[in-house]
């Protein structure tokens, strides 16, 4: 038997395993420990732990390529096999990581309390995927700007002070979480990431974006929601493959065009007093959220965005009852106000 598969089986011991086995998933189960029978399993090279209530770890076999132990309580881990090349260790008590991290493509220390990481992780050349999220960390290096390879990363939740300009070098292409940090300032150097689809700098405290945000040409989403923008660089506009902006909570009092392409728009909780006639231009726009921000008028370009299925414009105080509202209900908008 290569693969040894009991999910959720309510296990509170290892099984009998055969010396050959390749593949152990014991996730979500019971387990309060493992025997030292683990690190003698030379052919094992995948073991899925998650979910389940260890607080350590034996010494791992050297054949093991990947460790999944998600949601566990681990206070330590053990020396990291010199093949290992996915570690998964979200959600546990760590203070530190191993010192020699191996070949690893793909790296989730997530929701544990590091305050700092080895040195080594920023050396990780062939590291594809890195998560760091809710963690102490205060400080991310320059260094970082040598994983060439990484196309995701999640620094959100942290206390991250200053985003190296370095991080312009990075080959992102799915997102970049870095929200909940209490930044003031995004480098300019953030624009050379034009293969990036998804940008999170929510919850932090910018009071402005750097022009170079609209050469991100592959950006599809962009979350800036509960910051201090008073406006938007016009350079936004050039972002023709943006589907979803979110502005909810920052100090807009006006709007620069917008990308043709947005299909969300959220605005609420701004201090608009007026929609420019521009925005008649996004044909495709599906949702505007305009909630809690100070319009008494709407501009007759809303009668221009005819994929619009949901406006919303509550706590706002229009004056009167505006016709453009009574048009697009007439064609199926739902209209809140």
């Amino acid at each position: 038997m290569t693969e040894l598969r009991a999910p959720g089986a309510g296990l509170t011991a290892l099984p009998a395993v055969a010396d050959g086995v390749r593949l152990i998933d014991l996730a979500w189960n019971r387990l309060t420990e493992l025997p030292a029978r683990i690190g003698e399993l030379s052919a094992l090279e995948e073991l899925r732990l998650d979910g389940n209530l260890l607080t350590s770890l034996p010494p791992l076999p050297s054949s093991l390529r990947a460790l999944h132990a998600d949601g566990n309580r681990l206070t330590s881990l053990p020396p990291c096999p010199p093949s290992l090349e996915s570690l998964f260790v979200y959600g546990n008590a760590l203070e530190r990581l191993p010192a020699r991290l191996g070949p690893l493509r793909h790296l989730a220390a997530g929701g544990n309390g590091l305050e700092e990481v080895p040195d080594e992780v920023w050396r990780l050349a062939g590291l594809e995927s890195l998560n760091l999220a809710e963690n102490r960390l205060t400080h991310v290096p320059g260094a970082i700007g040598g994983l060439a390879r990484l196309r995701m990363l999640d620094l959100g939740h942290n206390a991250i002070k200053v985003i190296p300009a370095e991080i312009g070098q990075l080959g992102l292409t799915d997102y970049l979480y870095l929200s909940d940090n209490g930044f003031t300032h995004v480098p300019a150097s953030i624009g050379r990431l034009s293969g990036l689809a998804y940008l999170n700098l929510t919850d932090n405290r910018l009071t402005e974006l750097p022009s170079s945000i609209g050469d991100m040409a592959a950006l599809k989403e962009l979350r800036l929601y509960n910051n201090r923008l008073t406006t938007l660089p016009p350079s936004i506009g050039r972002l023709g493959e943006l589907r979803e902006l979110h502005l909810q909570g920052n100090h807009l009092t006006a709007l620069p065009p917008l990308p043709a392409s947005l299909r969300v728009l959220d605005l609420r909780n701004n201090h608009l007093a007026r929609l420019p006639e521009t925005i008649g231009g996004l044909t495709r726009l599906v949702h505007l959220d305009l909630r809690d921000n100070r319009l008494r008028e709407l501009p007759g370009a809303l009668l221009a965005l005819t994929a619009l299925e949901k406006l919303d414009l509550r706590w706002n105080k229009l004056d009167g009852d505006p016709p453009e509202l009574r048009a697009l209900e007439s064609r199926g908008c739902v209209v809140l106000r």
